[in-house]
């Protein structure tokens, strides 16, 4: 039996893609294990799926001036630590990494113990963290074509991201009968998400009155972000946050409108779904978004709003222009070479093995 080892966390788009994996490793036969931090939220998301958990110590590489800069360095050394005893005791095949700085002690612990690592990088440029490993990796997994412009070539494949089976299995009507709407009418999704989902909320909830007139309008607002104004509008439902019943409400929409992270839009890509993309911008986050959001347009599978172009007309254009012209959108996406990420990945896996074994005889 074939062991691995997954890690990364940090935020919930650096341990998803490990979820998508974790079914078909099982079915191949793999012993899985999973390296995080101590209390990050990949513990939760881990556990819950019934793998062995292994907590370490994590620090985070600042780019800007913090006082836990002092700290974090050696939070990062005793990680190391941790995640090199742990590789002793696992004694595992291979290694992948979803990324997150808990990764980077397990990255470079694999190398000190001969053990290859494949890393996965969501954004069209590489995080700090994933920076730091690639020198350590043996494959780096690349979500857009315009990654491997920043890669070794030697390393560097482009496989998309893997998505969650589960997602392909949802019903329309399901998520119809869940929000208590027709079959009838277009339904146009939200996904305000967690991070910045103030001002996509806000631009939603302006223009609502209009946009009911045409659409249903399922709103995922981000926990505590809900508006209880809004509550009753005909053809308008808001929730928090959904889990269990959120890939029957992507089977429900006809159209999408979302942040731009990485693995959203992966999944929206897989799921074809007509978009339309605000990503953050650079002045809330290192700009990666905005990248994201841009080669999916030019691919032509997703509309760009920028977000200070963001006004009532500008969204009700955009939102006109995706639901008029789907058809056009969703035969962008067919033509992806992007379609199963979650196989090439564990041939890439399963080639390091090899690899490792040919070397040791």
């Amino acid at each position: 039996m074939k062991r691995i080892i997954l890690t990364g966390g940090g935020t919930a788009g650096h341990v998803t893609p490990n979820i998508a994996l974790i079914p078909q490793l099982k079915e191949d036969n793999w012993e899985i294990h999973y390296i995080g931090s101590y209390q990050g939220i990949e513990r939760d998301l881990i556990s819950a799926a019934g793998i062995p958990y292994y907590g370490i110590s994590s620090g985070k590489f600042r780019r800007y001036f913090d006082p836990k800069n002092f700290s974090d360095p050696f939070r990062v050394l005793k990680g190391c630590k941790e995640a090199s005893a742990l590789i002793k005791q696992l004694k595992p095949d291979v290694i992948f990494s979803k990324g997150g700085f808990v990764a980077v002690p397990v990255v470079l612990a694999a190398r000190r113990h001969h053990v290859p690592a494949v890393i996965h990088e969501s954004d069209i440029t590489p995080g700090l963290a994933n920076k730091i490993c690639i020198p350590s990796a043996r494959t780096v997994c690349a979500n857009f074509p315009e990654t491997l412009n920043y890669l070794p070539k030697d390393k560097a494949v482009l496989t998309g991201t893997p998505i969650r089976p589960e997602l392909f299995a949802g019903s329309r009507i399901r998520g119809l009968d869940f929000c208590g709407f027709t079959a009838n009418r277009p339904v146009l999704l939200v996904m305000g998400g967690s991070t910045g989902a103030a001002a996509l909320n806000e631009a939603v909830w302006n223009l609502l009155p209009t946009l009911v007139r045409r659409f249903q309008i399922i709103h995922l607002c981000g926990k505590g972000k809900m508006n209880p104004a809004c509550n009753g509008t005909s053809g308008y439902v808001q929730y928090e946050y959904i889990s269990k019943e959120l890939p029957d409400l992507l089977a429900a929409a006809d159209i999408v409108l979302s942040r731009a992270g990485a693995n959203a839009i992966c999944e929206l890509l897989a799921l074809r779904k007509p978009n339309i993309l605000i990503p953050l911008p650079a002045a809330s986050s290192r700009g990666d978004q905005i990248l994201n959001a841009e080669s999916f347009e030019r691919q032509g599978y997703s509309y760009i709003l920028k977000e200070e172009e963001l006004t009532n007309e500008t969204l009700l254009n955009a939102i006109t222009e995706v639901s008029d012209n789907r058809e056009r959108y969703i035969s962008a996406m067919n033509q992806s070479p992007q379609n199963n990420a979650v196989r090439l990945i564990l041939e890439i896996l399963n080639q390091a093995c090899q690899n490792r074994e040919d070397t040791k005889n």
